[in-house]
């Protein structure tokens, strides 16, 4: 704390910047810091030039420490930057200046795996990893980061309980996506699990039907981050093959299952892309209960009074506008003073 008080001290004459980076690993060395760094600050801050960036990777204790009202920094940050992934248009571009060739089948694969992290996608450019036969050979290969990454990320947000949340993880990601799902296969009750992944680690989010009441029931879970999606899809639970390196034999699964698993991304993908024309005042997915008339994509302009439902595959010829019209019924009914357009997107469209 001597060190943070002269910087402070100096900040009052010289204008700079001081980045403090895991900030939350001081929990593990001296916790009382927390309140020393609250005091010296609240003393200093009017006086000071300082600009004091603080960041973390583990999700759960950042939170803790800045929005936990026990804790001595709640309150203290002036602004939080919550690190998003890059946008789809981005990505393009990165793909476009790096590998200007590339295929909507490149462009699918690259989204799937990164999601738009920039660690991942740092990585894959690096690497020249742009087609999904180069991803999985640097994914999947003796000494790989990804192997781990899943642990080393998520071990220490969920501590002791982790196998219980990987397993969760793991169901949710192979598409068992409801509650009464996963709770008949881990024969436990997973409520409070479920509550802590989406709240306090932000690693799932909960998806309702477009038009769902907010209390409803009708709900499924998603893994936010693609790669970890990816990395409980394929790599934890062929963690077996993993540990005595037969790469060869997952990664013939992951191309067997590829096409099928990219799908939802692909959906992920086109939402995303309808979010960024900023055109719509709300934009999900739609399905009624028992699974039954399942619409990949309903964007809805409120003002204008329009609606925008579509039919997501991969193959175009696979898209049929009359059954997804019949899927559609009754949100026709229900929005009759609507102007309601249906369209096909396929892996074309990207």
């Amino acid at each position: 704390m001597q060190l943070f008080e002269y910087l402070l001290e100096l900040a009052k004459t010289r204008h700079f910047t001081l980045i403090i980076d895991e900030f939350q690993e001081f929990i593990v060395i001296n916790n009382s810091i927390y309140s020393d760094l609250q005091n010296l600050w609240d003393e200093y801050k009017d006086k000071t030039t300082m600009n004091l960036v603080l960041s973390g990777s583990i999700y759960s204790l950042m939170k803790k420490i800045f929005e936990d009202k026990k804790e001595p920094l709640f309150n203290r940050a002036d602004s939080k930057i919550h690190l998003k992934p890059f946008s789809t248009n981005t990505i393009k571009e990165i793909l476009l200046d790096n590998y200007p060739q590339y295929t909507k089948e490149n462009l699918l694969s690259f989204y799937t795996l990164t999601g738009g992290v920039a660690k991942y996608v740092e990585l894959f450019v690096l690497h020249k990893a742009f087609t999904l036969s180069q991803q999985l050979d640097l994914i999947l290969e003796e000494n790989s980061l990804f192997l781990e990454e899943g642990k080393n990320i998520l071990i220490e947000e969920f501590g002791k309980e982790y196998t219980t949340y990987f397993s969760i993880l793991s169901l949710i990601s192979s598409g068992k996506t409801s509650r009464a799902e996963i709770q008949s296969i881990l024969d436990k009750d997973i409520g409070g699990y479920l509550d802590r992944l989406e709240k306090e680690y932000s690693i799932i989010k909960r998806i309702k039907p477009i038009f769902a009441k907010k209390d409803g029931r009708i709900l499924k879970y998603e893994i936010i981050d693609n790669f970890f999606s990816f990395w409980f899809r394929f790599i934890y639970k062929y963690k077996s093959a993993i540990e005595i390196e037969n790469f060869a034999y997952v990664k013939e699964i992951v191309r067997r299952d590829f096409q099928t698993y990219s799908g939802k991304f692909l959906e992920k993908y086109f939402i995303e892309k309808l979010k960024l024309t900023y055109r719509y005042s709300s934009i999900g997915t739609y399905w009624e209960r028992g699974n039954k008339n399942e619409i990949d994509i309903v964007a809805l302009n409120e003002e204008e009074q329009t609606m925008f439902i579509v039919e997501v595959k991969i193959n175009p010829q696979k898209i049929s506008l009359v059954k997804l019209e019949e899927k559609a019924q009754k949100i026709i009914q229900k929005f009759q003073k609507y102007k309601i357009s249906f369209k096909g997107y396929s892996l074309e469209d990207m």
